[in-house]
């Protein structure tokens, strides 16, 4: 999968970092060296802001760094600057969900647990609407449209000839919860059927008769980056989202989609278990 601007930002960060720390300088040596400050070379490695590509190529050279770092480094600082492709939607994407996207783009696997709704990139047209109005009360009719426009546009990298490894553990309460009605429920349950039967969706119910269990704090993401050192955790708050990046927490978020998968139904039990309620509707 083709590596993007954030994952390009991040990876180019934590390298000027193992270079630096390899000769032994501190920020404030380095960046005299190079012309910088302290705190903009801090501000480089930390992922923040922008970055000037000739800046990273005399701290490449300062590193004493080969021709092959150099010239990957190089690169990483001018690609950091493309778009994705919601950049180019005719209405603008809300700030909060201009880093989730991006990373999702970029993603070569998705680990979700849902225990309110059905995941984002497995929803039907009818579901995502249901749910967006119940979300997002002030919201116009036309705001909600575009919502629910870009979420329909998000589904479009699981259709990719390398789509990322989507595995969601689904809590039973998402299952039973009629969004939209009987009728929308119904379709959802299908389509979430059909999705499950793809190569790369994996699909899993944890039922009420698991008792308590590793996420009771709520929904989250674990979205694999190109390397493990760029994963990232996406949990679910009113209003957006928190990301979190921090190998403790990455860990501690990981261990627990180890437990819910072991305590959620194997994957023919949990087809079975969906067509079951998708009859009793």
């Amino acid at each position: 999968m083709a590596v993007g601007p954030t994952t390009r930002r991040r990876q180019l960060g934590a390298d000027l970092r193992r270079l630096r720390e390899r000769t032994g300088l501190t920020l404030e040596e380095a960046g005299a060296l190079v012309g910088i400050s302290k705190a903009t070379l801090s501000r480089y490695e930390r992922k923040e802001g922008g970055v000037k590509w000739p800046a990273v190529d005399a701290l490449c050279r300062e590193y004493g760094a080969t021709d092959v770092e150099r010239t990957a480094l190089v690169a990483l600082a001018k690609g950091a600057r493309i778009q994705g492709w919601w950049r180019s939607l005719a209405d603008s994407v809300p700030e909060s969900m201009n880093l989730m996207l991006t990373l999702e783009d970029e993603a070569v696997s998705e680990d979700h647990y849902a225990c309110m709704y059905v995941p984002g990139l497995l929803q039907t047209r009818a579901y995502a609407e249901a749910v967006h109005r119940a979300s997002e009360m002030r919201c116009s009719e036309q705001e909600i449209e575009h919502m629910v426009d870009i979420r329909m546009k998000r589904q479009e990298l699981l259709e990719r000839a390398q789509p990322p490894h989507l595995w969601a553990v689904i809590d039973e309460a998402v299952v039973r919860r009629a969004v939209g009605g009987r009728h929308v429920m119904r379709d959802q349950l299908s389509h979430l059927l059909e999705q499950a039967d793809r190569p790369h969706v994996t699909v899993q119910v944890l039922p009420f008769a698991a008792g308590a269990h590793a996420a009771a704090v709520g929904s989250f993401v674990i979205l694999g980056g190109p390397a493990p050192e760029l994963d990232v955790v996406y949990v679910d708050i009113i209003g957006g989202g928190l990301f979190m990046e921090k190998p403790a927490e990455l860990a501690r978020y990981k261990l627990a989609f180890e437990y819910l998968r072991a305590q959620a139904l194997d994957i023919e039990r949990s087809a079975a278990f969906l067509r079951q309620v998708s009859r009793e509707l």
